[in-house]
């Protein structure tokens, strides 16, 4: 919901301090995917409830910059609002700099929450705008204005052992000063993001939406971790734990109080990206030396993405047993659209849900499920709710994105599947975006290479017909962590860190007809060796999805011998996979079925 008395106290305390304008942007000193309510002013202010947007403020004016993902949405959510929408990377969409300065040709202030800015942010905004506007930070000023702001909060912390982790904090400890290779004596690597706190420390907790996380902060020195965290969340065995392995344990109020410590021969080391412009400026001290994170895509976060063998095996465990909560929803969508029975879009997220909670070790959701209907599934990040989940009737695509979070790992996984008659072109869109997905599956490729030089193989089928998706293909997922994590992607922009064995990454082509259907279908791949010959390594990637995809919406001429090939060998896997641990005669006969083999 807009709100207009909201913003137009932000505008007087704005006035009060000669400010034409504020940038709102969706972070938290984190600069995680999710972030708590604490921080969802912008979603407060303009009722735009998608996870990426930016809000600006001026004396007269407000605009939302969001991407694609969310177009649909924003335009549904900001109509009646004097707020303007603002299309990422579309033709004649100007940058927040920009429209700043159109709005103020001669100048304005500028502020910002300097704990929502990254160091980097803040000075390319500060170049971007000139020197006839000045950037000013300043601290969070909305406390006085959302008096019904609800407070952080700080959930218990539970140390996931190392038969899921495969590693000890201690030997990650060494492991990162080893890849920083740093040879001054004294340095302080500074860890703002959630995930990497919780990768290193080997903690878990249920701070953040979807994401396994506690709030918190680390500090690496030379000789311990220094961890950051709510004191009473700690439960005893973790602290026991924690402190076994050499980690030092500091309340997480403290972090900035110690950043202003270190002496100035201390070398700072932190990603210019990644730390927030008040925790920057926290460790600038008169002969301070900084270095850029040595490593792309940064030293820690390098190490999380490439999985041990336990957190290979634990993947592989729970897409083993997605998988069969899986197939028992198709199963039980299957049979109840054959009865009549009137199926609801949120109903069937609940459904899945309750499938995925026979498993002991099940921690939750990935991230908010999206199943959605006909017209709802052009939408790439649609939610249904209980009051306004629509009805599977008619004819068209139910699409289905949903994942897990298991103690043995994450999980994320796209099908689409036919409901009553489809039309030729719409079976030809479904060929097409399976085409791409077999297509980068099959992909082998050299040590080196990027997510962008294979990005074409999932969007190359869809380019021949002049279409496409404008969302990346391919994301990294993290080890019962988030499910998006980085620094590894496949997309058509640049990203500089190669894939290696060990990475693990979604795949999920798509296409989308606003207010018709829309298409995705997605597996998620291990990246492997494959060979080595005299020109170079070279590798590979394994599915590790275990749920079958929908066949009779497929044009079989459309597929070569070697797309059928792997389509027929995909679902035969499915079904020696997950058909044994069905314990339902009926659903292993319906899993028999779904999997049985294209012919030409």
């Amino acid at each position: 919901m807009y709100r207009t008395a909201a913003i137009g106290s932000l505008r007087e305390i704005l006035a009060r301090e000669s400010v034409q304008a504020m940038i709102i942007p969706t972070n938290d000193p984190h600069f995680g995917e999710y972030t708590q309510d604490h921080y969802k002013v912008r979603e407060w202010l303009s009722g735009f409830t998608g996870s990426a947007g930016t809000l600006v403020i001026t004396e007269n004016s407000a605009a939302l910059w969001t991407d694609s993902r969310y177009f649909v949405q924003a335009e549904a959510q900001l109509r009646g609002t004097p707020i303007r929408l603002m299309k990422i990377k579309m033709p004649q969409t100007p940058s927040i700099p920009d429209w700043i300065l159109s709005q103020y040709p001669h100048g304005a202030k500028v502020a910002i929450d300097e704990a929502l800015f990254s160091y980097k942010e803040y000075s390319s905004l500060k170049k971007s705008l000139g020197s006839s506007c000045t950037v000013l930070p300043v601290q969070d000023p909305f406390n006085a204005i959302w008096k019904d702001r609800k407070p952080l909060v700080f959930n218990p912390i539970t140390y996931l052992l190392p038969e899921y982790s495969g590693e000890e904090p201690s030997a990650k400890f060494n492991r990162l000063k080893e890849s920083l290779d740093i040879a001054q004596k004294r340095f302080v690597y500074i860890i703002s993001a959630c995930d990497e706190v919780a990768w290193l420390c080997n903690i878990r907790g249920t701070d953040i939406e979807y994401n396994p996380l506690p709030q918190s902060y680390a500090l690496v020195t030379n000789t311990a971790i220094h961890l950051f965290i709510d004191i009473d969340a700690l439960q005893e065995d973790t602290k026991n734990r924690l402190v076994a392995q050499g980690v030092e344990i500091h309340p997480y109020t403290s972090f900035v109080s110690l950043l202003k410590q270190f002496p100035a021969d201390t070398l700072r080391i932190c990603a210019a990206d990644k730390i927030s412009l008040r925790d920057h400026n926290a460790l600038v001290v008169p002969g301070a030396q900084f270095m850029e994170d040595p490593i792309t895509g940064g030293a820690l976060n390098r190490l999380k993405a490439v999985k041990n063998n336990w957190e290979k095996a634990g993947f592989k465990k729970a897409f083993l047993h997605d998988g069969i909560a899986w197939c028992r929803l198709l199963k039980h969508i299957d049979d109840s659209l054959r009865s009549g029975e009137i199926l609801n879009e949120y109903r069937i997220g609940e459904k899945l849900i309750s499938f995925r909670r026979e498993c002991p070790q099940y921690r939750g959701e990935s991230f908010e499920p999206i199943v959605a209907f006909g017209p709802h599934a052009a939408l790439p990040h649609y939610s249904a709710n209980e009051e306004h989940g629509s009805e599977i009737t008619g004819n068209g695509f139910l699409l289905m994105d949903t994942g897990a979070q298991y103690l043995f790992g994450t999980t994320d996984t796209t099908r689409t599947i036919p409901v009553g008659e489809l039309s030729e072109e719409q079976k030809k869109h479904y060929t097409l975006v399976l085409k791409g997905m077999i297509s980068l599956s099959l992909a082998k490729f050299p040590a080196g290479t990027r997510g962008a030089s294979l990005d074409i193989l999932a969007r190359g089928p869809l380019f021949n017909e002049g279409l496409m998706f404008f969302h990346g293909t391919g994301h990294g997922i993290g080890h019962y962590l988030c499910v998006h994590e980085g620094p590894q992607s496949i997309r058509m922009e640049e990203n500089p860190v190669p894939l290696e064995p060990g990475m693990v990454l979604s795949n999920e082509p798509a296409v989308y007809f606003e207010g018709a259907y829309g298409i995705r279908t997605e597996n998620v791949l291990l990246v492997e060796p494959w060979k080595t010959t005299k020109f170079n390594e070279f590798y590979q990637f394994e599915t590790l999805t275990l749920v079958p995809i929908a066949t009779s919406c497929i044009l079989n001429d459309l597929l070569t011998p070697q797309e059928l090939a792997w389509l027929n060998a995909y679902n035969e896997r499915v079904y020696e996979k997950i058909a044994p641990l069905l314990t339902d005669a009926g659903e292993k006969e319906w899993l028999k079925k779904a999997t049985s083999p294209c012919l030409k």
